[in-house]
């Protein structure tokens, strides 16, 4: 059994291995991460997702006691989760809309998925995420609310991320997701469970249960369209898988909200 200091010192790497993973954080260890080391810290994505949750709820609550309007303080939310994370996901979201909407062969797919430049379908990709998210904050309001809101999409939309690279193959044999590699069967199962714990306690179980089927609807969805197309998954393809969690969570939180 492995001692208490080394298990503390091991969950501390892990949290940092993920902060980096998904977030421009300067926490990332000086010495070079060991073969498999991201793969093992994937069960962290969801409590870095978590983090960056709690930052936007923060902007929103300050820019609501400055007497901001609803609009303007979710603006400038999506705006500081886009900053912390160095737009990672939405770059994915991108870059997944441009290469399976625009190609015609899966070699000609993932090369515009590897194209720094955007395209039409990534650019309304980009607006519907941001415009999606960005009506569901707003409408929800609440400072409260929507910082539970932000914590649990933030979270849950991250958590599903190791059983995604898990069962879906990689499409490359190098890229971002090809050199994490596979995560192991306890980092999947507790990124799984701090997803739903979190869910739970922000949006209740009835609410979190919806959560979590529209999750595993969408990522079934995502991963046979990325299979099909590409033959696997791709690091813009967990970029997008983490943009729709985030918006259907979102959505969700507001829909219930609103119907009291």
């Amino acid at each position: 059994m492995m001692p208490r200091a080394e298990l503390f010192k091991e969950i501390i790497a892990d949290l940092r291995m993920a902060a980096s993973f998904v977030t421009i954080l300067p926490v990332a260890s000086s010495k070079p991460a060991g073969e498999g080391a991201i793969a093992r810290a994937t069960w962290a994505i969801p409590v870095a997702g978590l983090l960056v949750g709690l930052a936007g709820a923060l902007v929103y609550k300050i820019s609501s006691r400055f007497g901001l309007t609803p609009n303007l303080a979710a603006l400038l939310t999506l705006a500081t989760t886009a900053l912390i994370t160095g737009a990672l996901h939405e770059d994915g979201l991108a870059d997944t809309a441009d290469g399976l909407g625009g190609g015609r062969t899966r070699e000609r797919k993932l090369e515009i998925m590897r194209d720094s430049r955007i395209g039409t379908y990534g650019v309304c990709a980009l607006i519907l995420s941001f415009g999606l998210r960005w009506s569901a904050l707003a409408a929800i309001a609440n400072p409260w609310a929507v910082a539970l809101a932000l914590c649990a999409a933030h979270t849950a939309a991250r958590a599903g991320v190791p059983a995604f690279m898990s069962l879906v193959p990689p499409a490359r044999s190098d890229g971002l997701s090809a050199s994490a590699g596979s995560p192991t069967g306890r980092s999947v199962a507790i990124a799984f469970a701090v997803g739903t714990l979190v869910l739970a306690l922000a949006l209740g179980p009835g609410k979190a249960l919806v959560s979590l089927i529209l999750l595993s609807l969408a990522g079934l969805m995502l991963a046979r369209l990325a299979i099909r197309q590409i033959g696997g998954q791709t690091g813009d393809i967990l970029g997008a898988f983490e943009q729709t969690g985030e918006i259907l969570i979102l959505l969700a939180a507001a829909s219930f909200r609103m119907g009291g």
